[in-house]
């Protein structure tokens, strides 16, 4: 039941994004240079477009990516670059993958490290 703060970033195609938590939301912490992490990007994708109308979704990359890896690795969801070092620290994000589940409001309901079922997935993206 920890809050997290709101935060702006700037997503991987060049637009601003707040992300304040007016909704439930779903982070998804990743780096591009992560093998785990590949094999989440399509499960997210999948939750992503079943999704419930009203749920904020976001993928937060914590590197830069290689050039052309979006071309290579299609994503359906928004992602945003983190918005800087300290940033890991305040979400503790020591480790990825990580799928969080943030209440209206900011504070975390859920939480969950590595590759997940498509049930235990579903939890995180359900209305």
């Amino acid at each position: 039941g920890k809050q997290v703060p709101p935060f702006e970033a700037t997503g991987v195609s060049g637009e601003f994004r707040e992300v304040n938590y007016k909704a439930p939301t779903v982070l998804m912490f990743f780096l591009s240079s992560c093998p785990v992490c590949h094999q989440m990007l399509p499960e997210w994708s999948k939750a992503f477009d079943r999704k419930p109308a009203g749920l904020e979704v976001v993928g937060v990359m914590m590197d830069h990516e290689p050039p052309g890896f979006f071309a290579v690795t299609p994503v359906t969801f928004p992602v945003v670059r983190s918005p800087s070092r300290e940033f890991g620290r305040i979400f503790k994000v020591a480790r990825v993958p990580i799928t969080m589940r943030v209440a209206a409001g900011g504070k975390v309901e859920d939480i969950a490290l590595g590759i997940l079922d498509p049930i235990r997935l579903g939890e995180f993206f359900r209305k």
